[in-house]
């Protein structure tokens, strides 16, 4: 099996972000955890998951794809779809967050997202920034957003205006694209796209704490390029963190193993 820094190496590659002549970020000296899996739920199998949290006893879920994106609440339990609101059909939807009584939502190169009513799920309003969106999460003072490079930035709740930023980095090397984001227990947890990874990231320094390995779920041996994991929420009242990715079957609640000093 090929080791963590393998795999992430490969995929840098692959992407081309990364020359295979050139010696690789020195992501084996950041200590690596794993999961084991306390309870497993349906997912739907339909759903590019694109952005997850939990809150209120219910996950709340945006998914991608043009004519298919939307935004829904979603029962735990059984995976049923309580709610759901479509998302203009030539729109990418993308990351979601609760802020107070709204749900913000993002799109991927449309530089647009949307606050909507936390209750009915209906849209309220627009509104407008830079660049790609790929992910939501709150530190209950700002929003943090992922565009896919290794910038995360904090926003505003009300304007969305970027406050400060971050560079996420594995020994001094920046990490790209950071996918779907979740903060846990004061540090931001993000999906690095098409691997295996979430990086626990401090949110003051931007440096990669350790790396979570999902190698081990199911879904994570799939022959489908695109079924990649992406989808992290936290149910903090219980101490609950879940994980599933687009096209999954399943979503897991898991609990970390201890992280051992990188290999």
């Amino acid at each position: 099996m090929p080791s963590i820094l393998g795999r992430l190496v490969q995929a840098l590659v692959g992407m081309g972000l990364l020359s295979a002549t050139v010696a690789p970020p020195a992501v084996a000296a950041v200590p690596t955890g794993g999961l084991a899996i306390k309870h497993i739920y349906p997912h739907d199998t339909g759903a590019f998951t694109e952005g997850l949290f939990y809150l209120g006893g219910d996950l709340f879920e945006s998914t991608g794809m043009p004519g298919r994106s939307d935004v829904r609440r979603v029962r735990l339990v059984d995976g049923v779809v309580l709610q759901a609101q479509p998302i203009a059909a030539n729109l990418f939807g993308e990351g979601i967050v609760n802020w107070g009584g709204e749900i913000l939502s993002l799109t991927w190169q449309d530089q647009i997202g949307f606050r909507w009513d936390l209750k009915a799920l209906k849209p309220k309003t627009s509104f407008r920034y830079a660049g790609e969106g790929w992910a939501l999460t709150q530190d209950g003072k700002h929003l943090i957003m992922s565009d896919g490079t290794p910038i995360l930035r904090f926003r505003d709740p009300v304007t969305f205006k970027e406050v400060r930023h971050i560079q996420v980095t594995a020994d001094g090397r920046p990490v790209p694209n950071l996918n779907e984001l979740e903060w846990v227990k004061g540090e931001i947890l993000a999906n690095v796209w098409q691997t295996h990874l979430i990086a626990r990231i401090d949110p003051v320094t931007g440096k990669v704490k350790a790396w979570i390995d999902l190698g081990s779920l199911p879904e994570t041996q799939g022959g489908n390029p695109d079924a990649v994991l992406n989808g992290i929420a936290y149910d903090r009242e219980h101490d609950r963190l879940f994980v599933t990715g687009k096209y999954w079957p399943h979503l897991y609640e898991i609990r970390l193993t201890p992280p051992k000093a990188g290999r």
